[in-house]
């Protein structure tokens, strides 16, 4: 798998966290990359991508003005900074790589990390 996810932790409502997601390939550029989240009993959720040509950024609507997502393409990494943390935004979060035709769609992504887990208290 080429893609490994690092960051979660547990934070108050309130705070920021960031995740960060390394690719091991080699064509970086070549991808769209995503982040998706699962929390407990529910299905895996966009939450933002980042075109390949690193021009365009995507937000799910819960996450926009809140989250950030960029990459570092030297070092072959994505991330996502959350702020302003909600209890609603504990889950598995997931980063995946794709040439997607809409960034939502989960099942257009080709690889994905194993997942890191974000808890938020109130």
């Amino acid at each position: 798998v080429p893609l490994q996810a690092s960051g979660g932790g547990s934070e108050q409502a309130g705070g920021s966290l960031r995740l960060s997601c390394v690719y091991s390939g080699r064509t970086f550029t070549s991808y769209d990359m995503g982040w998706f989240r699962q929390a407990p009993g529910e299905g895996r959720e966009f939450v933002a991508a980042l075109s390949r040509n690193g021009d365009s950024t995507y937000y799910s609507d819960t996450v926009k003005d809140r989250f950030t997502i960029s990459r570092d393409v030297a070092k072959k990494t994505v991330s996502l900074q959350m702020n302003s943390l909600k209890p609603e935004d504990t889950a598995v979060y997931y980063c995946a790589a794709g040439q997607v035709g809409y960034y939502t769609n989960r099942y257009e992504y080709d690889y994905w990390g194993q997942g890191t887990l974000v808890t938020v208290s109130s």
